[in-house]
C-alpha cells in the first residue's frame, strides 16, 4: 500500500511524515523546505503476527508495510509551477490513496501561507491544484485519442469519456464524483490514474488539547468532517506534534504516554485503520518456524489469488488451503492440536479469505 501526503505549507505535513516514518524529513516554518519527495516505508503494527511468531519461535517476523510519499506543500498555482508544485504532483500519481493534512489549530508562531486558519478554503486550494494537474494529463491523452476515435470504436468510447471528464473537472468537480456508466468506463478511469479519482483520507491536525476528545469541540474539525462526509471520505484527528514525541519512545513508554493523554491508539494506528477501510483491504497470515508474516489483500479475495500474493506458482498450481483462525491457533498452541480439535478447515478455489486467517497452501506445479 502506498499513500501520498499532501497539504499546504506549514499545516504539519512533514512533521506528521517524520513521526510516521522516523525518516527525518526537513520540517521548517517556511514554504517549500521539502524539495525532493520524501519516501518512508512503515511496518503495519499487528499483534497477531507477534504472538504467532512467539508461538512458533519464528526466525523472522514480517509485518505488512505501507509506503508514505511526502511532497512539498502545495500553494495556489502549484499545477502551473508555482512553488515548483507541478513536479511534486507527479510524484504522487502512483499512490493508492491520498492523505490530505488540514490545519485545524491556531498558533501565532507557525505562519499560515494564507494568513488565517480556514480548513475548507485550504481543502479547496489543494483540490483545485489536483484538478488542474489532472486536466493537463487529460488534455494530452485526449489530443492523442481524438485523432483515431472515428476509426476505432474502443477509442471512440474513451474519447467520449475523456470529453465528459474534461467538462466535469473544468466545473471544479473531482473525477471520483463523476457518474460512471459501465465496467469498461470504470477500467478506463483506473487507467487514466487521475489524482482526483483517488480516495482521500483527511488528517485534521489539531492542538494537543483537542486530541483526547477526538476534536469534538473543535469547530474546524467539524467543518472538515462535514466536507468529508459529502464525498464519503474518512477523517482522523491527529496532533502531529504529539505523534513526533510518540515516535521517539519505546513501546512501553509509548503505551504510558498515550494512556496519560487519554488515547487508545496512536495517529499511525488510526491512519492505518482508515487506509485499510478506505481501500477495502485486510490481512491473512502465514506462520512457521522460518517466518511468520502478514499479507495484505483486497477484501473478497479468493484462496488461489491470495496464494498468488506469496508466489505465482502457488496460484497456478493451487490444490487446497488449510485454514485456521489465528485465535484458535493461539488457543490450541499448534496446528496439529488445532487439527485434532477440528478447527482447521480444508478450503478450495472458491473460498473467500477472511481477515485473520492463518493459511497453509497446498499446490503442485
Amino acid at each position: 500500500m502506498k499513500l501520498g501526503i499532501v497539504g499546504l505549507p506549514n499545516v504539519g505535513k512533514s512533521t506528521l511524515f517524520n513521526s510516521l516514518t522516523k525518516a527525518g524529513a526537513q520540517a521548517a516554518n517556511f514554504p517549500f523546505c521539502t524539495i525532493d519527495p520524501n519516501v518512508g516505508i512503515v511496518p503495519v503494527p499487528d499483534e497477531r503476527i507477534n504472538l504467532l511468531g512467539k508461538m512458533y519461535n519464528s526466525k523472522k517476523i514480517t509485518p505488512a508495510a505501507i509506503e508514505f510519499v511526502d511532497i512539498a506543500g502545495l500553494v495556489k498555482g502549484a499545477s502551473k509551477g508555482e512553488g515548483l508544485g507541478n513536479q511534486f504532483l507527479a510524484n504522487i500519481r502512483e499512490v493508492d490513496a491520498i492523505v490530505h493534512v488540514v490545519r485545524c489549530f491556531e498558533d501565532s508562531n507557525v505562519i499560515h501561507v494564507e494568513g488565517s486558519i480556514d480548513p475548507l478554503r485550504d481543502i479547496e486550494t489543494i483540490n483545485l491544484e489536483l484538478i488542474f494537474s489532472d486536466l493537463e494529463v487529460l488534455e494530452r491523452r485526449l489530443s492523442k485519442v481524438s485523432k483515431s476515435a472515428r476509426m476505432d470504436k474502443s477509442l471512440a468510447k474513451e474519447n467520449d469519456l475523456l470529453v465528459r471528464c474534461k467538462a466535469h473537472l473544468e466545473a471544479g468537480q473531482m473525477a471520483k464524483t463523476m457518474v460512471i456508466e459501465d465496467e469498461d468506463e470504470l477500467a478506463l478511469m483506473k487507467e487514466f490514474n487521475f489524482l482526483t479519482w483517488k480516495p482521500v483520507i483527511y488528517a485534521a491536525n489539531v492542538a494537543e488539547g483537542d486530541v483526547a476528545d477526538d476534536g469534538k469541540n473543535n469547530a474546524n474539525v467539524a467543518k472538515v468532517r462535514e466536507y468529508a462526509a459529502k464525498e464519503n471520505s474518512e477523517v482522523f484527528v491527529i496532533c502531529a506534534q504529539i505523534e513526533q514525541e510518540i515516535s521517539e519512545l519505546d513501546d512501553d513508554e509509548k503505551a504510558m504516554f498515550l494512556e496519560e493523554l487519554g488515547l487508545s491508539e496512536s495517529g499511525l494506528e488510526k491512519l492505518i485503520a482508515a487506509s485499510y477501510r478506505t481501500l477495502g483491504l485486510m490481512s491473512f497470515l502465514t506462520a512457521g518456524e522460518d517466518e511468520t508474516r502478514a499479507w495484505t489483500i483486497k477484501i473478497g479475495t479468493k484462496a488461489p489469488q491470495a496464494a498468488g500474493k506469496i508466489h505465482t506458482d502457488f496460484e497456478r498450481g493451487f490444490i487446497k488451503a488449510e485454514v485456521v483462525n489465528y485465535k484458535d491457533l493461539l488457543e490450541t498452541g499448534s496446528l496439529a492440536a488445532a487439527r485434532e480439535k477440528a478447527m482447521v478447515r480444508i478450503e478450495g478455489k472458491d473460498y473467500v479469505v477472511q481477515d485473520g486467517d492463518v493459511i497453509l497452501f497446498r499446490f503442485n506445479v
